[in-house]
C-alpha cells in the first residue's frame, strides 16, 4: 500500500550508525527505524526509549523503514498503517 505521507517524502541517509538518542546516553536498543524524512535513526517500541514514535510525536516525520538488516518495510504514524518501501530509499537501508 503507498499513502500520501509516503508519496511526499524523499528518502535520506541515515544520520548516525545506531539510534540517536540512545547513543548519547548509553541505553540499548531492540529494533531500529530510520525516518524517511529527515534521516533520524530512532529505536522501535519495543525498546525503553522508543525513540522512532518519540522523533514522530516530536518532528510530525510520518514515515519510518525497518532499519534491520534484510527487512523491507514501512510504517506511517498518521495513517497508523504498514506500507510499502519507496523505492528511493533502498540505498540507504541494510
Amino acid at each position: 500500500m503507498l499513502c500520501e505521507h509516503e508519496m511526499a517524502t524523499e528518502p535520506v541517509p541515515p544520520r548516525t550508525p545506531g539510534c540517536e538518542e540512545c547513543l548519547k546516553t548509553g541505553m540499548r536498543w531492540v529494533h531500529l527505524r530510520l525516518c524517511l524524512t529527515c534521516g533520524h535513526v530512532g529505536c522501535c517500541d519495543s525498546s525503553p526509549g522508543r525513540h522512532a514514535t518519540r522523533h514522530f510525536h516530536q518532528t510530525g516525520d510520518p514515515v519510518v523503514a525497518s532499519w534491520e538488516p534484510g527487512e523491507r518495510w514501512a510504517w506511517c504514524y498518521v495513517d497508523q498503517a504498514e506500507v510499502d518501501v519507496p523505492a528511493e530509499a533502498d540505498p540507504y537501508l541494510r
